[in-house]
């Protein structure tokens, strides 16, 4: 009879996931504040009991966690209401309208937007500067946003409001910290947390400084659409592309981004549509952002390619008028689109595809011939060209807001680390 051997091989050993500590009193306690107060934030409004029960914590272990969220400024205590049945009424909680708040900024080649999100989520500050940022020094441009920064800021104090740290979107490679590269806007190997931190704390000298974090801006886009958008209407797993300048992309299965291995996933404007075609920013040819980019959509309608949000506008006008050109230029995108995206669901098979930025605004003539393509391509047989599959994305869904709710995220995953910070 063989030997039975109970030890585990070096192979299974290197392939197991380490061991985390044994959990003390104090991370049961965290996690727990965690649970409740995400419990309050997604129910928008409940009582100690109501949490208890939804948790599955006793009432008194409830009502002490609630005492400690109330302490921290997280939650806040609303009045009375009944059950209708016999007992006490109990205390409404909300999540607090004043106290810690997101603060996102999107920085990206013709504009840079600033948004401050509250705990329940409720966009509170929003400041927009339309301004060229291409061949601009990177640290001029982070001081620019670091200016709007600290307006948003104090228009957020005048509420009550304390952003818990800063999110930094970008159009391009973003990773530890820094922004590998932005083709459009010409920057390579940029220290984006630490310039924006230095030149938000010299125009606050007197102030804690606020913790700084970044992500590409579609994949902020991307998480404003799950949190504030179509996750909110059950959607779960869709492609998100933005049109900019650039196009952006990113892909959310199962309520999670993916990031893929180095967190670059989702380049899908850099995709080539033909070997041969015209010279990218990034060095290649042909590729899908060189055909239905903002720059690309302009110049195919006799516009300026420089007139940013103008050119969009009066884009969309001439589409309105019937304009041949206009609908020209808009049908050619969409075949574009539709081509690259039908690779995109056939492999990921999204319930939806997301169209944001300057899609969002052309997406009535946009749409038919993304959608054709789509029909044509994607194997499965499931999409249809009136299936309701290929979507605007919310208006709710963009970059700075999806920046800020990330701050949000961070707080109620971690009330207890905001608080440390805050009391430090």
């Amino acid at each position: 009879m063989p030997r039975v051997s109970h030890t585990l091989d070096s192979t299974m050993m290197n392939n197991l996931t380490p061991l985390e500590p044994k959990a003390d009193k104090a991370t049961v306690r965290r996690h727990n504040l965690s649970l409740v107060l995400r419990a309050v934030h997604d129910a928008g409004e409940a009582t100690r009991a109501g949490v208890a029960t939804h948790v599955g914590l006793t009432r008194a272990a409830v009502s002490s966690l609630v005492e400690q969220l109330l302490e921290y400024g997280v939650v806040s205590e609303w009045g009375k209401t009944s059950s209708g049945q016999a007992g006490r009424p109990g205390t409404v909680l909300k999540v607090s309208r004043s106290g810690p708040a997101g603060l996102g900024v999107e920085i990206n080649i013709d504009y840079i937007a600033v948004c401050v999100v509250d705990l329940a989520g409720t966009d509170r500050v929003r400041l927009v500067e339309h301004v060229d940022n291409r061949g601009v020094e990177p640290s001029e441009v982070l001081a620019r946003a670091a200016r709007l920064a600290a307006r948003a800021i104090g228009s957020a104090a005048d509420q009550e409001l304390e952003p818990a740290g800063v999110h930094v979107a970008l159009p391009g490679l973003v990773t530890g910290g820094t922004v590998r590269q932005a083709p459009n806007l010409g920057w390579r190997r940029v220290a984006v947390e630490g310039l924006f931190a230095q030149a938000l704390l010299a125009l606050r000298p007197d102030h804690r400084p606020l913790p700084v974090s970044s992500d590409n801006e579609a994949n902020a886009a991307a998480l404003a659409e799950l949190w504030f958008g179509a996750g909110t209407e059950g959607v779960r797993s869709f492609l998100y592309l933005t049109g900019e300048i650039g196009v952006g992309g990113a892909l959310v299965l199962g309520g999670e981004l993916l990031r893929g291995a180095h967190g670059f996933a989702g380049e899908i404007g850099h995709t080539v549509v033909d070997p041969e075609g015209p010279r990218c920013r990034c060095g290649a040819h042909g590729c899908l952002e060189q055909y239905a980019g903002q720059a690309a959509l302009l110049t195919a309608a006799g516009i300026d390619a420089d007139a940013g949000a103008r050119g969009v506008a009066e884009l969309e006008r001439r589409a309105r008028q019937g304009d041949p050109s206009a609908l020209s230029a808009v049908e050619r995108a969409g075949r574009q689109l539709g081509v690259v995206l039908s690779g995109a669901v056939n492999l990921f098979d999204p319930e939806a595809v997301m169209l944001g930025g300057v899609y969002r605004e052309l997406m009535d003539w946009l749409a038919p011939a993304v959608d054709r393509e789509l029909a044509r391509r994607v194997v499965s047989g499931l999409w249809s060209e009136d299936g309701k599959r290929l979507r605007a994305a919310s208006p709710l869904g963009d970059a700075a807001r999806g920046a800020a709710g990330a701050i949000v995220r961070e707080v109620l995953a971690d009330p207890t680390a905001y608080a440390e910070r805050d009391a430090g």
